[in-house]
């Protein structure tokens, strides 16, 4: 569910249920024999062993929890040609019921979106409340996007704030844009700009790229924040590097408004064909009305650069998962 407006600039409320890497920093204590496999590791410390597939392999068959959520995060990134969900769903499985968060937290995904399984909210929610008990962080997020949306559960707004609350301040960032969003459109409390603009910053210095564009908003607006149009362009830039096309949307703007940056209007429709180009139609008034000020060339160039832009990637990258 997006609730944002181009021009306006409401902000953007995450709604993926998302999967985890089981980084131990973050979660229970790991088994001290434990080792990651480096293509879904990519936020596990630099001083964490890193094993061949054999090992890890051989350290899931024979129950390490760890391994066996490694294996499932593999299999539905669909790494190499005997990988799928269905291999993702068994290890998940396997690691759940050894008790391991993490691997509870992705479980639940699974059924949430009836990967390799039917859709199962009620085994979602016993998965999730698991990880929850054991304060896993994420299960926080996933529980309060199951309240938010009325899956599985009455919608209940007060109770999807409560799990994002409870998620963002033991750090989830996903949770906490999702709170600051809360704050900013005052839903199930008291709107409270200056509390978005502070759960937005917190995301956002997190890395996460809704809280960036949100943050952004906020300077846009000068709402909540002292109106600073360099800032506003900074924090969209950041969210457009790591693939947001409302970001790509807004730089385009800014570009052709020339607010924060010289005006360019064909780096303008460069960033918002690239965005149309990756589906999202949101800023196509502003496109033909630049296209309107441009030459054939000009428009040719552009549109090439747009198809760079695009950085066409797996959709479902690892990094997509460790969040």
């Amino acid at each position: 569910m997006r609730r944002e407006n181009l021009w306006i600039m409401v902000g953007s409320i995450a709604t993926g249920m998302a999967i985890i890497s089981g980084n131990p920093a973050s979660a229970q204590t790991a088994p001290t024999e434990q080792c990651s496999l480096a293509v879904v590791s990519r936020t596990i410390p630099h001083n964490a062993p890193v094993c061949d597939m054999t090992t890890v392999q051989q350290l899931a068959k024979s129950g390490h929890a760890y391994e066996q959520n490694q294996l499932g995060l593999a299999s539905i990134l669909a790494i190499g040609p005997d990988y799928s969900e269905k291999e993702a769903l068994a290890w998940f499985q396997q690691a759940a019921q050894r008790g391991y968060a993490p691997a509870q937290g992705n479980l639940a995904v699974m059924y949430v979106n009836g990967w390799a399984t039917p859709v199962n909210y009620a085994a979602a929610l016993h998965w999730l409340q698991a990880a929850a008990d054991q304060h896993f962080p994420r299960a926080y997020y996933n529980l309060g996007i199951l309240y938010l949306e009325g899956k599985g559960v009455r919608q209940d707004d007060q109770e999807a704030f409560r799990w994002f609350q409870k998620g963002a301040e033991v750090g989830d960032s996903s949770a906490q844009t999702n709170l600051g969003y809360m704050y900013d459109r005052g839903v199930a409390c008291t709107r409270d700009i200056a509390t978005a603009a502070k759960w937005y910053g917190k995301a956002a210095d997190a890395g996460n790229p809704l809280a960036e564009a949100n943050l952004a908003d906020l300077y846009l607006r000068g709402d909540g924040l002292k109106q600073d149009d360099a800032a506003a362009f900074l924090w969209f830039h950041k969210a457009a590097a790591q693939g947001y096309t409302g970001a790509w949307i807004k730089l385009g703007y800014m570009y052709s408004e020339g607010r924060g940056t010289r005006k360019h209007p064909q780096i303008a429709y460069s960033w918002i064909k690239a965005a149309q180009l990756a589906g999202d139609p949101r800023g196509v008034d502003l496109l033909h009305s630049i296209e309107r000020t441009l030459t054939e060339k000009q428009v040719a160039e552009a549109a090439e650069q747009a198809t760079k832009l695009q950085r066409p990637e797996l959709k479902l990258s690892a990094m997509s998962f460790v969040q």
